[in-house]
């Protein structure tokens, strides 16, 4: 049996390639999963550490989706503004909600020191940027995050800021230390390993086709197998399909792009000269970092709402490397490749029961490994009876996501947006 990963860096660097059984029988758990992403292992994880009998069915391999191909940054936050979420949640349930999207940060850190996932390689460090002259906005909100959460963010001024992103697009920015960036495979093969030595049982290639939800007892079936379970729990991301059709309704499945280059540490090194992942402030804007030492450039950006060649999408993907960067021209591109992410309408997570037994963790489309891993978290805490902390996200509901209409309409905003931010660095 052979892994179904996409040709990524991720899968390049693997630190191992075990391949987990297709389930062939019918097997009985107090828990199923359907999807064997960063959401579904977490919420796995977190239940058989607390000894119950968890079943993981993957339709492909382990981190096949977005949660194994993405930029790997881990940091406070949401896809969407907290002004936004305050006016939804109230200030103090938004309060609360950051609260978790830093307790997700520091939950991937210790699992990685905890489970000795050294193969996740964790660096350091973020810093956002911004492609205008507005450095007292990011002072204002250094100090809010300072006064409202104890939180240490560092200004960085134009020129100090060039110093290390040599680039002229570039006029302010915030560097989080407590904020990192990993290789997320090898994060989420490490945590499946835990799962399985905990007695959990995680099958690949093993495609849930259809469901029986209603009765106190659930059933899921796969195209050789069975599962006999009490709960259900969807973390099936942008990859649902037509299994469950009220989640399937509820996201617009979002692709974005990713592209690594050749080989060249000392080019390299005459544009980026930090081992900090970077970011900017545009709505889809760049996101890039190291890897291997320094050695290569890992460069992602764009959102299209419809899957489209990665090839050609490098060739965007490098007109913005060259326009921040014109000092990496020469700077070859070796591979690039995309996937599928789930986004709400509300740009939340969707963390919920959607009927007694039947749980869902999903819509973490641009909210960082953080984020995805804490819903698996509070998803567990839910199931054990341990906390209702889910219910902060109650809010941010399965409402309908528009169908194709909805990715019309997600597309012209991202086009609105662009202009925007396009419009804001002319006149800077």
């Amino acid at each position: 049996m052979t892994m179904s990963y996409p040709d990524t860096y991720y899968k390049q660097t693997m630190a191992e390639a075990k391949v987990r059984p297709v389930l062939s029988e019918t097997v009985e758990c107090d828990s199923v999963v359907i999807g064997g992403g960063l959401a579904g292992l977490t919420t796995a994880l977190q239940l058989a550490r607390s000894g119950q009998s968890v079943v993981v069915l993957e339709a492909e391999s382990v981190g096949f989706g977005a949660s194994g191909r993405n930029g790997g940054f881990v940091s406070p936050g949401y896809a969407t503004g907290s002004g936004e979420i305050a006016n939804r949640t109230g200030r103090d349930a938004a309060r609360q909600l950051h609260l978790l999207s830093i307790e997700g940060v520091d939950f991937v850190r210790e699992t990685i020191e905890t489970l000795k996932i050294d193969s996740a390689r964790a660096q350091p460090g973020l810093i956002s940027v911004l492609r205008y002259d507005d450095g007292s906005s990011l002072k204002a909100h250094a100090d809010e995050m300072k006064r409202a959460y104890g939180y240490e963010l560092e200004y960085l001024g134009t020129n100090e800021l060039r110093s290390i992103l040599k680039s002229k697009r570039y006029f302010h920015g915030l560097r989080d230390r407590r904020a990192f960036h990993i290789h997320p495979l090898n994060y989420l093969r490490g945590v499946a390993d835990e799962v399985e030595r905990l007695g959990g049982r995680i099958y690949e290639r093993s495609a849930a086709i259809g469901t029986a939800l209603d009765g106190a007892e659930k059933t899921v079936q796969t195209i050789r197998g069975k599962v006999r379970a009490r709960r259900v729990v969807f973390t099936t991301g942008g990859y649902t399909g037509a299994l469950n059709g009220k989640l399937n309704r509820a996201f617009l499945p979002i692709a974005t792009y990713v592209m690594l280059s050749e080989e060249a540490p000392d080019l390299i090194r005459t544009a980026v000269a930090t081992g900090n992942a970077v970011g900017d402030n545009r709505r889809a804007g760049d996101y890039y970092r190291l890897v291997d030492n320094g050695k290569r450039l890992l460069w992602g950006g764009r959102i299209t709402t419809r899957a489209a060649s990665p090839a050609g999408l490098a060739q965007e993907l490098r007109r913005e490397m060259v326009g921040t960067y014109p000092q990496l021209e020469d700077l070859k591109t070796e591979l690039a490749w995309s996937g599928l992410m789930s986004y709400a309408r509300h740009l939340m997570p969707q963390i919920g029961e959607m009927q007694p037994g039947v749980w869902h963790c999903t819509a973490f489309g641009g909210h960082g490994l953080n984020t995805t891993a804490i819903g698996g978290k509070l998803l567990a805490e839910a199931i054990l009876g341990q906390s209702d902390r889910y219910r902060l996200f109650k809010p941010f509901g399965l409402v309908w996501a528009g169908g194709y209409a909805g990715l019309a309409v997600a597309q012209l905003t991202y086009w609105k947006l662009q202009a925007q931010d396009w419009w804001r660095e002319r006149a800077a």
